[in-house]
């Protein structure tokens, strides 16, 4: 096993089979830049663990969850740590691909969604992803995502200056943080004119939101 390096990418792997977080954490561990910081097997071990591992400064950046779980909820679990420990991005590893389950967990807060049928290096793309505030989603799951998208109602005409605005940062990945600064203005303030972006568009992710920005021609596809 190779010794961790210091700017390695910590992992928390939540799931209640032992045989996937074995896996994983095989995987895992023989990368250079990531570092396994534990595994739990359901939603309430692994957010008890969040709470120790914040109580010693020891958070890891991302969290790899399975969905569907005894006790407590994939989706539950990723809203309580975005809530908790903003810092920490959740990725979903999980056999379901129904669109309401995705639109979900990423309504949640969660920052990738992958299917269990990822190989090993998609699910470490997904990390590397997640620790730099990107979105990553399994491509059968972005397509039907993209393919499900529709022209709302209103269009774009319903959004401020302002909002839309908001809308382009959101789709080059920005958080809300991010988009305060750029704009000049309070986290609370970003996080107010996504969450109206959002409702007026009626969409309920930024993934989606991101989506329609490169559909409308704010911003440039990427790739």
């Amino acid at each position: 096993m190779s010794t961790p390096a210091s700017t390695a990418t910590r992992v928390l792997i939540v799931d209640d089979h032992a045989v996937v977080r074995r896996g994983i954490n095989a995987y895992l561990e023989v990368l250079d830049d990531m570092e396994v910081v534990g595994e739990a097997v359901d939603g309430q071990e692994a957010l008890d663990k969040l709470e120790t591992m914040a109580a010693h400064r020891e958070l890891p950046d991302v969290v790899l969850l399975d969905l569907l779980m005894p006790r407590m909820d994939g989706s539950k679990v990723t809203a309580r740590i975005a809530a908790a420990y903003p810092s920490v991005r959740v990725v979903i590893l999980t056999s379901f691909g129904e669109m309401e389950r995705v639109h979900v967990a990423l309504a949640s807060g969660a920052s990738g969604y992958l299917l269990k049928s990822a190989g090993p290096a998609e699910v470490a793309a997904a990390i590397h992803a997640a620790a730099r505030d990107e979105v990553f989603l399994d491509p059968a799951v972005a397509r039907r995502l993209t393919q499900e998208i529709v022209s709302p109602p209103t269009g774009l005409s319903a959004l401020t200056e302002r909002e839309r605005a908001v809308l382009s940062l959101v789709a080059t990945g920005k958080s809300n943080k991010a988009i305060a600064e750029e704009l000049v203005i309070s986290e609370r303030t970003a996080r107010t004119h996504v969450s109206n972006v959002l409702r007026k568009l009626q969409l309920s992710s930024r993934t989606q939101a991101a989506l329609v920005a490169v559909r409308e021609g704010l911003v440039p596809p990427q790739g």
